[in-house]
């Protein structure tokens, strides 16, 4: 028996240990079939035959409350990222945007927004006003935090937001020189300990090859979600977006590759097996779109955000019967809130000719 069939029957039996772990990482992509067969089938398994897709749209929008500002200037987003977000800085217009939202068919929003020089978005003065929406509406609310302080989770849980989508980073090469934040660790520790002292849902997000475009300590970042975060309802996988700006001439970010997307995606899977996975918005499009979706497939996400028409054809055409559910909504959301948030025929009519 060689080595890569002692490592897969480790993992079968459950006897893998983090160096294993470390060592999958490690394998060509020759060598990953059989362990992407194994993760796909332990999804089948926990979730059925099935693959939810997510396209939020303007039923659930993303809302900045800094607008375009930005106190960090990351070197993977240096603000573009809240380019296409609704911009609403100032309480009152958005509960007014909220509750016509919610009047008009809305599912929820994502209040998100750029960070300050502590790497926290500015959520105290929006919490009064997102709590009486709460109180008001059936809209679901997720939440970007950042490293925020006790004082705003507690309103958070006050205001009964639904969500926290909190991105996990257990690489301080990256909060320091990609973020420039003057943090570490035990910052990001602390935040996650303060969101689960008020019992907040905490849906954890990594971001695959945010160190230029490799990977490099994803599986610390995995390794704090099992032993801090108890059974999250979701695990949220997204993957550098590499900049390139006039600035980065140099083009240090390179485009991470989708077999080391399908990699983490594999991982992930494979030490929870009852989370639900999706492959967040957040990933690189054009020419790879296509490679990183079917890998990640693969290899065992169970939902995914805004897939390709061509994706859905292919899903069809490698798992026979398997079923697909639409909503309209981020996939963040716990699967308790699907029955407000499946979508329409209008929503999904580019694709229908996907599902025959």
């Amino acid at each position: 028996m060689n080595k890569i069939q002692q490592l897969l029957n480790k993992i079968k039996v459950g006897n893998a240990s983090w160096d294993d772990y470390h060592n999958f990482l490690q394998l060509e992509e020759n060598d990953l079939e059989a362990f992407f067969d194994l993760s796909h089938e332990i999804s089948i398994l926990n979730f059925g035959n099935q693959l939810k897709i997510y396209t939020p749209g303007k039923r659930f929008p993303a809302i900045s409350i800094t607008g375009n500002k930005c106190a960090l200037e990351c070197e993977h987003c240096n603000k573009k990222y809240l380019e296409g977000m609704e911009k609403i800085q100032n309480s009152i217009k958005l509960e007014k945007f909220l509750l016509n939202h919610s009047k008009n068919n809305g599912v929820g929003a994502l209040i998100s927004g750029g960070c300050d020089e502590e790497g926290a978005v500015p959520l105290n003065d929006f919490l009064d006003v997102i709590k009486k929406v709460k109180n008001e509406t059936n809209l679901i609310i997720n939440t970007h935090t950042g490293l925020l302080k006790e004082e705003t989770a507690k309103k958070l849980a006050d205001s009964n937001v639904d969500i926290i989508s909190f991105d996990i980073n257990m690489d301080e090469e990256i909060i320091q020189n990609i973020y420039h934040l003057n943090k570490n660790l035990e910052d990001y520790k602390r935040a996650v300990l303060i969101l689960k002292k008020y019992n907040l849902n905490i849906v954890p997000h990594i971001c695959i090859g945010l160190f230029y475009g490799r990977l490099h300590k994803e599986i610390e970042s995995i390794k704090f979600i099992k032993q801090n975060i108890i059974n999250p309802s979701v695990i949220v996988l997204i993957a550098l977006i590499p900049p390139r700006s006039l600035e980065d001439k140099n083009e240090r970010f390179a485009t991470p590759n989708p077999i080391d997307i399908a990699k983490i995606v594999t991982l992930t899977r494979l030490i929870f097996p009852n989370t639900e996975i999706s492959l967040g918005c957040m990933r690189p499009r054009g020419s790879l779109k296509f490679r990183i979706e079917k890998y990640a497939i693969q290899a065992g996400v169970n939902r995914i955000e805004i897939p390709s028409k061509n994706t859905l054809i292919w899903v069809k055409e490698s798992y026979p019967g398997i079923s697909f559910k639409f909503y309209s909504a981020c996939c963040a959301i716990p699967e308790k809130f699907e029955k407000f948030s499946k979508s329409s025929d209008k929503e999904i009519k580019k694709y229908q000719n996907s599902q025959e």
